[in-house]
């Protein structure tokens, strides 16, 4: 009965005029994202950020959930239509849905699509409700040890499943994390690594960081890879009404997608993209007909656009309960909370219920806007792949340096900008993701202050890590993910696992 006090709650939240023009804003322009390459839901909602300070907790967290799940069906369309991904995890799906396009099924797969993300996306937020409830209450019994040891465990598994070097991605946690205790010593008050900037004196601005790091540095890498969308097919389509037997042949697909989906969803570093190739490898190996696969078959639509919507929504859960986010876009959705002066964590499904639910329920919500969205407006998404980009970046840099500035009024935000943002690009070209740069800048914070917590409550003693079990527990866990990645077998398979992600 909680849980249906609790969802009653949240529809009539996300049911309000402000909540619902925010939802159908993220959806719209999370679609709008996910058709366009280059771009990406991360530089999105960095570029956003500014915004958020003008909206309410729940609206703007609303708009930015809609953009990260509404991409993911945005990059199908042009996938199966052009061969061309808007999204890293639609790749996947770029394989068999470009093949049925050919074939004159264009409106089949992207029916079965639709179908699927809509499916995925509903059992996925089900998901969430069932388990916040149960997380947070764990949580909250968590001590100062406990809280460390899980924000570690959260910060290992984020580099062994983060794309390229495990070296180079620990590098990246560190650097980030660096930056994140730039400013005022909360224990002493006294400035540290400000270098005698006053401006520092607050800490490095979270919008300008995001934004530089995810924002500008893809916009010089477009520019210096003279980024153009050049002649481009379109497969024509015909009907978007599926067979019985396409349906038939998805159902199964889509189950399994959702379900594989959902679990990788909550993993750090897992989401969308693991998600939709771990679906896709899975519907090979059970198939009867595993030689169709990368020709045509409907279930290599059905299984990866399932997965990677089930796991966009599913990683909103150790964010929202457990303040640890599973990825760079989720640090983003922390950085948008604790801007309005909340922090993620337990305490926000008892302190924000309206926020918590409302944004639940919006999801609901969310995915039937994108069904009658996607499959309607398919001319015009396409379409909108013919604005070149010597006109779209530069509308880009003044938003976004619009937005930095307006955050405090300040110019030093914008060097801040220009700062990362050349950072990001030599990042990016060192072959260094940016994604674990991002999660060890927004944790950072919270790591120092259990870390010193438990220390002052244990008189200096670091055994108090061991000797409280479940904090024991949770970094033996830690301990044994970076042996199970160290062993030559499993890192094979994941050098194998992001190759191939990156075709």
């Amino acid at each position: 009965m909680d849980i249906l006090h609790n969802l009653i709650l949240g529809f009539s939240t996300a049911l309000t005029p402000e909540n619902l023009f925010y939802c159908f804003a993220g959806v719209l322009l999370g679609t709008f994202i996910g058709v366009l390459p280059g771009l990406g839901p991360t530089a999105t909602i960095a570029m956003l950020l500014p915004i958020t300070y003008y909206l309410s907790p729940t609206a703007s967290l609303i708009m930015l959930a809609g953009i990260y799940y509404g991409s993911q069906y945005g990059g199908s369309t042009t996938a199966i239509l052009m061969n061309l991904p808007g999204e890293v995890s639609s790749s996947v799906t770029a394989i068999d849905g470009y093949q049925l396009a050919r074939k004159g099924k264009a409106g089949t797969a992207l029916a079965i699509a639709a179908i699927g993300s809509f499916i995925a996306g509903t059992f996925a937020t089900f998901v969430i409700a069932l388990a916040a409830m149960p997380l947070s209450d764990i949580a909250l019994s968590f001590g100062s040890a406990e809280y460390f040891s899980l924000i570690l465990l959260g910060i290992v598994i984020s580099t062994t499943l983060a794309h390229g070097s495990m070296v180079r991605g620990m590098a990246m946690i560190l650097t980030g994390m660096l930056f994140g205790l730039v400013g005022t010593d909360p224990e002493t008050g006294m400035f540290r690594f400000t270098f005698g900037m006053i401006e520092l004196s607050d800490g490095v601005e979270t919008v300008a960081v995001a934004l530089g790091i995810f924002g500008l540095s893809e916009i010089l890498r477009n520019l210096e890879q003279n980024a153009s969308t050049g002649a481009i097919t379109t497969a024509k389509i015909t009907s978007l009404m599926p067979s019985r037997e396409d349906l038939k042949k998805s159902a199964g697909p889509i189950m399994r997608g959702s379900v594989l989906g959902a679990v990788m969803g909550v993993l750090p570093g897992g989401g969308s993209i693991l998600s939709a190739f771990s679906s896709y490898a899975l519907e090979k190996k059970l198939s009867r007909h595993p030689e169709q696969f990368g020709h045509g078959a409907i279930e290599g639509v059905a299984a990866p656009e399932s997965a990677n919507n089930a796991g966009a929504q599913t990683s909103f859960i150790p964010m929202l309960t457990l303040g640890i986010p599973p990825n760079a876009l989720m640090a983003l959705m922390a950085g948008a909370l604790m801007i309005q002066g909340i922090t993620p964590g337990p305490n926000v499904v008892y302190q924000q219920p309206e926020l918590f639910w409302g944004l639940i329920a919006s999801m609901w919500i969310g995915n039937a806007m994108l069904v009658i969205l996607n499959l309607p407006l398919v001319g015009l998404w396409v379409s909108l792949l013919k604005i070149p980009y010597s006109i779209m970046l530069p509308a880009i840099v003044v938003f976004s340096t619009l937005g930095v500035y307006t955050v405090n009024n300040s110019g030093f935000d914008l060097y801040t900008l220009l700062f990362f943002g050349l950072a990001g690009y030599l990042f990016r070209r060192f072959d260094c993701e940016v994604a674990p740069f991002l999660i060890g800048f927004v944790l950072s914070g919270l790591l120092e202050t259990h870390f010193r917590r438990a220390l002052s409550f244990s008189s200096g003693n670091l055994d108090t890590f061991i000797t409280h079990p479940i904090s024991a527990g949770i970094l033996a866990v830690a301990a044994l993910v970076i042996l199970l990645v160290a062993m030559p077998s499993v890192r094979k398979t994941r050098e194998v696992a992001f190759a191939d992600s990156e075709d």
